[in-house]
């Protein structure tokens, strides 16, 4: 009724998101109204918005409305490859990044269609936009074409689709991918450099990271370019106690191997982050370097004691090869720290260890405690009432930094507590 009113205007757009009669029912899926307003030569098929300059072909190819897609593609008047503003996506990535596998069939039988154009906001093809979202489908159809890239990074990050996959977990995606002859397992980014595999591992994708380890052709102990971080580094920082228990399991990987801005060791980034399981496997393994310091921090008996990880306190000091007496970067003596807190428990975990330095001077000048006699319960010293003592070595007001919980360290001797990001998320 409308559509026979000469006072009717079929191509007005609304005023908010200046969509058309015809966009809008494109985008609802609406395909009786679309093949109406098609059939009016006074309809601009090809007309955009006003925002993002998306078509009526590019929202239904978004929405996956095969029946519209196939409308808009039967006319001469339509372009296939047009994109949006800003984006620069083309109704075939839209379709790929939403998995509308139909869509993308009848957009690939397109001679027209570009199956590998990147976008102009991230520089990501239609594969990389299905492999972001694990939409195996999608991607068999493309891998199927000759002229699509496999390995075609995006803009910024560099990741190939298997580095992609891999950090996102897809399973699937990262099978096919692998099944490729010519997919590189092992092609690092262009950003942090690190390979599918580091991401995979500081992701904690267990299933991702057992295919890579599997392959002759992936490096499981390969430190990025950047920072020097292992694939272990980055699964023991994070807390992923499965897959650092799959890469002790190799002998080709280096369970001590620091990185290079800091020279944490991937027991001492787990136990700068508490993570207690992780660190006693780390710790049961041949030739641990426990009481090693970092650049700039103190041993990890050290900085757990000082941040109350008391369960790593006693799985370390239980160890009889640990030399508690190995003094860091920062601190006298590696269970330094522990003394200088009121709470007690550190302390005696000490005298509860297998072979305690009782050696050990500290920069005050006073002895450590003495060793208990077998078979009796250690007792902190007894000094038989008050001792005065300088106001500067006072540990009631200690002002040196390393006897403080970790957090109020000086900012360039601090690490994050809580997960490592080193890759922001896309939209």
């Amino acid at each position: 009724m409308l559509l026979e009113r000469k006072d009717v205007n079929p191509n007005q757009p609304d005023t908010k998101y200046g969509l058309t009669p015809l966009s809008w029912a494109a985008k609802g899926g609406h395909e009786g109204v679309v093949k109406m307003l098609l059939e009016r030569k006074d309809v601009n098929p090809n007309q955009t918005i006003t925002e993002y300059g998306r078509t009526p072909l590019l929202w239904a190819a978004e929405g996956g409305h095969e029946g519209i897609v196939k409308m808009f593609l039967e006319r001469k008047d339509v372009n296939p490859n047009q994109t949006i503003t800003g984006y620069g996506q083309t109704p075939l990535s839209w379709a790929a990044e939403n998995g509308h596998k139909g869509v993308v069939k009848m957009l690939l039988q397109r001679e027209d269609v570009n199956p590998d154009q990147p976008d102009t906001k991230y520089g990501r093809t239609p594969l990389l936009w299905a492999v972001k979202r694990g939409h195996t489908g999608v991607l068999r159809m493309l891998l199927e074409r000759k002229d699509v890239n496999p390995n075609q990074t995006f803009t910024g990050y560099g990741q190939t689709p298997l580095s992609w996959a891999a950090e996102n977990g897809h399973k699937g995606v990262v099978k096919m991918l692998l099944q490729r002859e010519d997919v590189n397992p092992d092609q690092p980014d262009t950003l942090c450099d690190r390979t599918p595999l580091a991401w995979a591992a500081g992701e904690g994708h267990e299933r991702v990271v057992k295919m890579l380890l599997e392959r002759k052709d992936v490096n499981p102990d390969r430190p990025d370019s950047k920072h020097g971080r292992t694939p272990l580094w980055w699964a023991a920082g994070n807390g992923h106690e499965g897959v650092v228990k799959m890469l002790l399991g190799r002998e080709d990987v280096n369970p001590n191997q620091a990185d290079t801005k800091y020279g944490q060791t991937p027991l001492s980034w787990a136990a700068n982050c508490g993570h207690q399981a992780i660190v006693k496997m780390l710790t049961e393994q041949k030739g641990d370097r426990t009481a090693t310091p970092d650049n700039v921090n103190p041993t990890p008996q050290s900085v757990t004691l000082s941040e109350r990880h008391d369960g790593f306190a006693t799985t370390t000091l239980d160890r009889g090869n640990v030399n508690h007496a190995v003094a860091d970067c920062t601190s006298p003596t590696s269970l330094s720290p522990s003394a200088m807190h009121p709470d007690e428990s550190p302390v005696e975990a000490q005298f509860n260890s297998h072979d305690p330095n009782t050696d050990i001077i500290e920069s005050s000048g006073q002895p450590a405690p003495p060793s208990p006699t077998p078979g009796e319960r250690p007792k902190l010293p007894d000094h038989g009432g008050p001792v005065s003592k300088p106001a500067d070595t006072d540990r009631s007001t200690q002002s040196r930094w390393w006897s403080r919980p970790l957090s109020t360290w000086p900012p360039k001797l601090r690490y994050r507590r809580t997960k490592t990001k080193t890759h922001p998320s896309n939209t």
